[in-house]
């Protein structure tokens, strides 16, 4: 059946005219060309995000919604800690820093880079006190609570006097008159978590060693990861570290925050799409000059890679409407493979200088035709991975080998029909070492000669593969240089640990109850801060006390202001007058309470408003009254609520990390609590994909194999198969002998070597004459090949290193192997002979 099919369509190629197969190519390349155009002005875009790379987590609605929310929250901030000898230094190089910062913003208004410019609120505190004064019958602090459940109200009297004596305390004769105990300061105080950091003329510092350290915090107005923004950023930056520098030039300067890491990548892609593209264009030149010593054939391998190129951006914007920067580092083996249609071509051309070029296209079609086709269903194996990325990188290659597979089949016949310059010494090298292969295949065609063939292959893949480790770690997707992760982990310590990127969900059905879960989980984390599990963390429930608890703080303070009160104000020397205010106050606040819905319209409550998640988007502190991006009313989501399931929500936020395991294992059996690890869902994803691309592998060669029995003969087709089969197990075994652990991208790489290395083997089982032409294509092929994906291999991004690695790896065994197909024949018809004469 496909014999037949790749007659009828050599018979129509032959045909037709090759003016009109020109033509016909040239309005393709055009249209690609005036569409990618279009594509670009309507907002088509190079993307640099890495986050754009990795696979969805199939999630819950309210765990998605909860890694959007920590995602949108730490994202695109930075951090700039300036250390200075003494406090005062510090100090004034932050302010001026700050001043440089707000400077530009003013400027530049809409289109200033960075905002919300800030260090320590110093009005945070009063602003806290005037909210929760009017609550304070209903708040206790531990060792309050403590004392009055235990009728201990003496130290109370005794905490109280010593507060009025104390010149630094918060105790003034107003506050004396609400507040007699004095038992609010105490409770303002424990609202503020426990810290290294302190506050002075509204600059956040930290010591560090002898020296003290002042961080000022900004936010990118855009994505760190766009370009555009990058650039920016870093020039508004830049400016103010500049002017800082100049008037304080003993200040060192530490910097953190996603900007950094961005920039990192985009300047490491960038210079490796030039250095390995550029090489590998350079490589292909120098293979095809040495071939064929003409500047035709020279040409157009630049006309077919530049065809390639043009169709793999045509169809990638066409598809995501953006090509990602790791998309083109990949893309560049795009060049090693395009190429090879070329190299067949004139090979051919070389081995029979009679042949138009017409005839020479129409003559190797078939075989072609089938690689192209084998080719692309790897790439489309690569395509179900869970990576957008790596779904760009199928679409990219496959459309570019279509770009240069029409190139072939429409072009060459007409632009490729000078004659070539006698090419006797290449062909003459490609038939010495198939000869030699020849004689070699002869040894192993004796039953001696296959035994120990055999025997050396299997011990070589049983120790290698049994040494094969595995490493899912999607971390290895993109590694910052020590430039930018060395200063972030110092002033991540600064700042106690900073924060994480796991982080708990606690879930409840209702409001209460979720407040009710946070009270209980934060002695849980307090003990592993004392395990030294864990450095900080950030949670609600230090600022929204639970009704119950309201409650509770509310009938315990009633012994002091219904039974004691006498006691309290006599003890303190305070005018009995007061008690009836004092009383009334306490009866009047019964029914205040402190709710999410009051705390969240303060300034400090709208900065800790995205860790709470309620049930819909009308009920959430964070849009209520508030517009949408589209610009409806907040009311609208209330019809989209359901989507976001019946439960509240609330994340605490997790800083220095130091024992994830353990601190998981305090959660395991809560189903009410869970620990967020977004790094570690990925990485397990990651080994799921893997497993199933290795089993997609396992399939690919099953349906090779019956289509090319339809062709081939099943003998021959399992031959032909098992090439690139052999080559994968033996790759698989040399990375395990070589320590380098097996992760998706190894298997993705394998995939590759399947539909690259099939290849190779199609056009030696078609081969005819001994197959020189083949041997000299297939060696052309292979060099550029080896070219693009060897300088993959020196790629600075791990991922992509494994990826080029596996791939100079498999396509290196499928080389050596692929010939065999056509010697060990050879020599198998001769023993044949042999045998038939002698009888």
């Amino acid at each position: 059946m496909a014999s037949n099919f790749a007659a009828r369509a050599n018979q129509a190629l032959m045909q037709s005219s090759p003016q009109w197969r020109l033509a016909i190519w040239l309005l393709l390349m055009l249209s690609a060309s005036l569409w990618t155009l279009q594509l670009w002005q309507n907002g088509a875009r190079v993307q640099s995000d890495i986050l754009a790379m990795l696979p969805h987590l199939q999630q819950d609605k309210l765990t998605e919604r909860a890694l959007n929310q920590v995602e949108a929250t730490l994202a695109d901030q930075v951090y700039i800690a300036l250390v200075a000898k003494d406090e005062t230094t510090a100090i004034a190089a932050a302010k001026l820093l700050m001043q440089k910062l707000e400077a530009d913003l003013v400027a530049r208004g809409k289109q200033g880079a960075l905002t919300d410019i800030r260090s320590a609120d110093m009005q945070l505190g009063e602003a806290l006190g005037q909210f929760y004064f009017p609550h304070r019958f209903k708040l206790l602090t531990a060792p309050q609570a403590e004392a009055l459940a235990s009728q201990n109200i003496e130290s109370l009297l005794e905490a109280a006097t010593a507060q009025l004596y104390n010149a630094f305390s918060y105790a003034n004769s107003n506050l004396l008159a609400q507040d007699p105990l004095l038992l609010f300061p105490a409770n303002l105080l424990a609202l503020a978590p426990s810290s290294k950091v302190r506050a002075s003329q509204g600059i956040l510092l930290a010591n560090q060693g002898d020296n003290v350290a002042a961080v000022v915090m900004a936010k990118g107005r855009e994505s760190a990861f766009n370009p555009n923004a990058q650039l920016a950023q870093m020039m508004a930056l830049t400016a103010a570290l500049d002017a800082v520098e100049k008037d304080y030039p003993d200040i060192t300067m530490l910097k953190a925050g996603a900007l950094f890491h961005a920039i990192a990548a985009t300047q490491t892609a960038k210079s490796e799409i030039s250095i390995l593209g550029l090489a590998s264009l350079l490589g292909v030149i120098a293979l095809v000059w040495l071939a064929f010593r003409s500047v035709m054939p020279l040409l157009l391998a630049i006309v077919t890679i530049s065809s390639g190129l043009l169709l793999a951006v045509t169809f990638t914007l066409s598809v995501f409407g953006e090509l990602h920067l790791l998309t083109l580092v990949f893309g560049t083996s795009l060049i090693g493979i395009a190429i090879d249609y070329s190299f067949h071509f004139y090979c051919e051309r070389l081995s029979n200088t009679e042949r138009s070029a017409k005839a020479t296209v129409a003559y190797i079609f078939p075989t072609v035709t089938l690689a192209f086709i084998t080719s692309a269903l790897a790439y489309v194996g690569i395509g179900l991975a869970p990576f957008p990325g790596m779904q760009q990188v199928a679409i990219f290659c496959a459309a570019g080998l279509l770009g240069a597979y029409l190139t072939l089949i429409l072009a060459y016949p007409l632009l490729a029909g000078s004659r070539l310059p006698e090419g006797s010494r290449p062909l003459a090298l490609a038939g010495t070492y198939l000869a030699c292969l020849t004689q070699l295949s002869k040894r192993f065609t004796t039953p001696l000669g296959m035994g120990m063939f055999a025997l050396v292959i299997l011990v070589w893949c049983l120790v290698g593969v049994t040494k094969l480790t595995v490493d899912d770690d999607i971390r290895h997707l993109q590694q910052s240089p020590a430039s930018v992760t060395e200063p972030e982990n110092q002033l991540r310590q600064l700042l106690s640990g900073g924060t994480d990127n796991q982080f708990l969900l606690v879930r409840a059905p209702s409001e209460e109850a979720l407040l009710q879960q946070l009270e209980r989980v934060s002695p849980m984390l307090n003990a592993a801060i004392t395990n030294q599990e864990l450095g900080n963390y950030v949670s609600l429930s230090r600022y929204l006390p639970s009704h119950q608890k309201q409650d509770t703080a509310y009938h315990l303070q009633g012994k002091i202001y219904q039974t004691q009160i006498d006691t309290v104000l006599t003890s303190l020397g305070l005018d009995e007058n007061l008690k009836p205010e004092l009383q009334a106050a306490y009866l009047a606040a019964k029914t205040d309470y402190i709710t999410p819905a009051t705390f969240f319209t303060l300034e400090a409550g709208k900065q800790l408003a995205p860790l709470w998640l309620a049930p819909n988007e009308a009920n959430s502190p964070v849009s209520n009254g508030a517009l949408n991006d589209d610009g409806a009313s907040a009311e609208h989501g209330a019809d989209q609520g359901a989507d976001y399931g019946a439960d509240y929500g609330a994340i605490v936020l997790l800083g220095g990390i130091h024992q994830i395991d353990t601190l998981k294992a305090r959660f395991a059996h809560d189903e009410s609590v869970q620990l967020i690890d977004k790094v570690a869902d990925i990485s397990a994803v990651m080994g799921h994909y893997r497993l199933l691309t290795l089993k997609l592998l396992a399939l690919a060669l099953g349906i090779a194999l019956l289509l090319f029995s339809l062709n081939f003969g099943f003998k021959k087709a399992a031959v032909v198969v098992a090439v690139p089969a052999l080559a994968a197990l033996l790759t698989l075994a040399t990375l395990g002998l070589t320590g380098s652990p097996l992760s998706l991208f190894h298997a993705l790489a394998l995939i590759l070597v399947f539909g690259i290395g099939i290849d190779y083997s199609l056009f030696f089982a078609s081969a005819q004459n001994h197959g020189k032409a083949v041997m000299m294509a297939v060696f052309m092929s292979a060099c550029s090949t080896l070219l693009a994906f060897g300088l993959l291999a020196f790629s600075q991004t791990q991922a992509i290193h494994y990826f080029g690695l596996t791939l100079s790896l498999g396509i290196g065994f499928t080389f050596l192997l692929s010939p065999l197909i056509l010697t060990t024949t050879l020599a198998l018809t001769t023993n044949q002979l042999l045998t038939t004469k002698k009888s």
